[in-house]
């Protein structure tokens, strides 16, 4: 059929997938303040370890002194807590199409659009890229990539050792249906969230699938993929901005308007971020 025979519907819509980065295990907290937007820093807490004290007054007695010198006696260790940060991550998208087909309220209706359908894939991509990839311990065994079952062990033991609070696992989409058919997530019932056993919380990212890079950001091998974990996730998220304006969006050179919408993140998490690279198939 010619295409100016064809009748002009309404565009199919979309839903962002329900287990993603604004979705499930995060905190998002829309700022007032935009200097927030500039950058922020924060004192970690839970990254530095409770240690039993075993009071050497006590342990001691009853033993007889021996010849050799006891030398200092314990003392109770002191943690300087780190200082953490979180840099901006500006996502955005543009719209272009003829000025005499498009007015200036449906081209910002369809980059808004597009926007809410793709701003957590393409969160989930910047995260990956800017903070899980760098600054990570690398778990992957000389041996080669795990099975799943065995990379999620290995991950949350990291977590445990180094925060011991409830975290976060990060996963690829293309990897996500291995840890169902291993029982390694449940769907918390009163969230809807999908947990480990553990209790940690799991985003099942697109973003994360579309990069699938192991730390500093090397590519995947063929049949592998990269799990991440990390620390609780805190994102702040500042207000959706239109530019430009009516009537800027038209180049009169062209006749063509341009309109795009975009928004500035934070995205936060705390103490060691750890990866295992798994096969995904064998």
């Amino acid at each position: 059929m010619p295409a100016a025979m064809r009748k002009r519907v309404e565009p199919i819509p979309g839903t962002p997938l329900p287990h993603g980065v604004l979705n499930a295990c995060t905190t998002v907290v829309d700022v007032e303040d935009v200097h927030e937007l500039l950058g922020v820093e924060w004192m970690a807490l839970g990254c530095c370890p409770v240690r039993q004290w075993e009071d050497p007054c006590l342990t001691e007695a009853g033993e007889s002194p021996g010849e050799e010198s006891p030398g200092e006696r314990p003392a109770k260790e002191f943690c300087r807590p780190d200082f953490e940060h979180a840099t901006p991550i500006t996502l955005y998208s543009g719209t272009e199409c003829g000025a005499l087909g498009w007015t200036y309220e449906e081209a910002v209706q369809h980059a808004r659009a597009t926007m809410d359908l793709g701003e957590q894939h393409g969160l989930e991509a910047a995260f990956w890229n800017t903070r899980l990839t760098t600054d990570v311990v690398d778990l992957t065994p000389p041996e080669g990539p795990l099975s799943v079952a065995q990379g999620v062990a290995v991950l949350e033991g990291c977590l445990a050792e180094s925060y011991g609070g409830q975290g976060v696992l990060h996963v690829p989409a293309g990897a996500a249906a291995l840890l169902g058919c291993c029982n390694l997530l449940r769907e918390d019932p009163a969230t809807g969230n999908l947990r480990t056993l553990a209790g940690n919380c799991a985003i099942i990212g697109a973003g994360y699938s579309a990069m699938n890079t192991g730390p500093g950001g090397i590519p995947a091998e063929p049949g592998t993929a990269w799990l991440y974990i990390t620390g609780p996730v805190h994102i702040r998220r500042g207000p959706l901005d239109v530019l430009p304006d009516r009537s800027a969006s038209v180049n009169i050179r062209t006749n063509d308007r341009r309109v795009l919408v975009e928004r500035t993140y934070l995205v936060g998490t705390t103490c060691q971020v750890c990866a295992v690279q798994i096969r995904v198939c064998d």
